[in-house]
């Protein structure tokens, strides 16, 4: 039997600390001494190793050390060993006991220095009404720790803003780093300022090639076609901060725990997120170019069509899907970005972030005779430049760039050139100093759905009772009809996830029974990413439809309206209200 080298290390320090503790070494030196002294004679005063470990024996001494390591031997030992269990299996164990002398056996300061990932700090201001604006976004280097003494520092960091601020200084954050547990030893500040030049440097050279590599497979990609200077092909993208980074360095495998089930959920989680243009300051209707990172994105919880566009992407790899972001335009020239989804069978599959609408691309061909019906294609997309993962990178060399003609196949090179996988991974795969940090985990919901729906819902009847009033109107309020639009509220949301439409015959059954002979009952549902009443309100009253049923007159009008907040990870949330009413037709 050998231990892994991690595990005899382990041991070894264990062992160590151990003596030390009982002070072994000087109780050897003293027997050591004594049996020297008495036992062997003045011309013999060489003592062996035998003659040690007996002396030792005697006094009791190895005795002492082997009762205090206490060798705790795995009774799971035998279930490791045995068949595989299924992964629903669980195995009643003992609790991991933690003592507070562990802390000191974690990670050493030379290993905790090779850890080069910053943390990334956001600062979010959110005004009164809710609306969430992206102030700053820092990469601390939290490392200088190690060399302070005490294991503990002060530092005074500049922030600066985003987008088109972001050279303008928004304030200084003081903040307190502390080591906890403390090390045993600290590192020298010349050993830390070594590691950060030398990683500086080794980020500034690996930047530096993929550039000239860059630079070469566009001159190639020109040279194909000299109007491919015209596509869409993205190979860095400017972040929050005004940084260039590879495209790729923007997607990684996400994995959402238990909060996402499926990859189509995942899609209706990223569809509900606020959709936000970057701001642009002055006329013209250019685009401003910002793509967030993910934790920007998250704290907001709005953004961009290319910030969504990535989170889904990643999601999707996360569930193991074939996925790439893809770079073109919609309907007049307009440049979108959205995601497509390779099957093992060749199925090309678009997934719009915005909507989190599914469509199942089938390519035209143009060399048909003309009277081959071809497919009508439903998505909204026009033309394709380049997709890209976080491994891969191609750009579209295809004779046209128009979407319904593209075939993707991208082992053929002659459609879709390839970017070098090696180079592509040298700055965008997960621990190189140049990529962005490790994506932080999806956090669950902090919102109660039920109390929330009936907050949104006492605020609109005010709402609605007060808009009345200004009419001269009264206001009379069905709560029974209120509960029973509750069905119709969750089959719309279903159908938004799922793609599939559920039956709606028990809702139409119930407001039938609901609506006496005579009445007439209108309803009107609409759907919201946001939880402001007032502003959903208002937003209402923009539909003629909407509007006829809460400004409604007639015979015993009852007013009917139902709130239901359906919860997403990073409190998101998709809020679905239904307005209706019964009145008795006169007519």
């Amino acid at each position: 039997m050998s231990l892994p080298p991690e595990k005899a290390s382990e041991l070894k320090q264990i062992i160590h600390q151990q003596l030390l503790k009982m002070d072994v070494h000087g109780r050897i030196r003293e027997v050591l001494a004594e049996t020297i002294r008495e036992e062997l004679a003045p011309e013999h005063q060489q003592l062996s190793t035998e003659d040690l470990i007996k002396a030792l024996r005697q006094r009791g001494i190895i005795d002492d050390v082997m009762k205090e390591l206490k060798f705790v031997t795995d009774v799971n030992e035998k279930e490791r060993t045995s068949a595989p269990k299924p992964s629903t299996h669980f195995v009643e164990r003992e609790p991991p006991v933690l003592k507070k002398s562990d802390g000191s056996k974690m990670v050493d300061a030379t290993t905790m220095l090779s850890i080069c990932d910053p943390v990334h700090m956001v600062l979010i201001k959110t005004d009164t009404f809710g609306e969430t604006t992206l102030v700053a976004s820092y990469f601390l280097e939290w490392r200088s720790v190690l060399a302070a003494e005490n294991g503990i520092t002060n530092v005074a960091v500049e922030l600066l803003g985003v987008g088109t601020e972001s050279k303008v200084s928004v304030g200084v954050l003081n903040i307190r780093l502390e080591m906890y547990p403390q090390l045993n030893k600290t590192l020298s500040p010349e050993i830390t300022n070594t590691q950060f030049a030398l990683e500086r440097q080794k980020t500034a050279e690996k930047e530096r090639l993929f550039l000239v590599y860059a630079k070469q497979w566009w001159r190639e990609y020109l040279q194909i076609r000299p109007t491919h200077n015209e596509r869409l092909v993205k190979i860095f993208a400017q972040d929050e901060n005004g940084i260039n980074r590879p495209v790729c360095s923007f997607i990684r495998p996400l994995r959402a725990g238990r909060l996402l089930d499926t990859p189509r959920q995942a899609a209706r989680f990223v569809s509900v997120l606020g959709y936000e243009r970057a701001p642009v300051i002055g006329g013209g209707g250019g685009k401003q170019e910002q793509w967030c990172t993910l934790l920007a994105f998250l704290c907001r919880n709005k953004g961009d069509c290319e910030d969504h566009a990535n989170l889904l992407c990643s999601l999707l790899l996360g569930f193991g899907l074939e996925a790439f972001v893809c770079v073109g335009t919609k309907a007049k020239g307009v440049p979108h970005t959205w995601v497509m989804t390779c099957g093992t069978d060749g199925t090309i599959t678009f997934w719009e972030s915005l909507t989190g609408h599914r469509y199942i691309h089938r390519p035209i061909n143009p060399d048909d005779p003309p009277l081959v019906e071809q497919p009508k294609p439903l998505y909204p997309y026009r033309t394709i430049g380049c997709i890209f993962n976080h491994q891969k990178f191609f750009g579209n060399c295809q004779p046209s760039d128009s979407v319904e003609v593209c075939v993707f196949d991208l082992r053929d090179e002659s459609k879709w050139k390839p970017m070098s996988g090696e180079a592509v991974k040298s700055v965008c795969s997960p621990g190189t100093t140049s990529s962005v940090p490790p994506f932080p985990p999806l956090c669950a919901s902090a919102i109660d759905a039920a109390v929330t729906s009936n907050e949104i819902e006492l605020q609109l009847r005010i709402l609605v009772s007060e808009h009345r009033k200004d009419l001269g109107l009264s206001t009379v309020w069905d709560d029974h009809l209120s509960y029973l639009l509750s069905p119709a509220l969750a089959a719309y949301e279903l159908e938004r996830t799922t793609s599939i439409s559920a039956g709606n015959e028990e809702f139409q059954d119930a407001v039938r029974r609901a609506v006496p002979d005579g009445h007439t009952f209108k309803g009107f549902p609409i759907h919201f990413v946001y939880r402001n009443a007032r502003r959903a309100f208002a937003t209402c009253l923009r539909s003629p439809f909407c509007e006829e049923i809460i400004c409604c007159r007639g015979d015993q009008v009852r007013l009917a309206v139902r709130v239901r907040v359906f919860t997403y990870p990073e409190s998101a949330c998709a809020v679905w209200i239904m307005f209706a009413c019964k009145y008795r037709s006169v007519l």
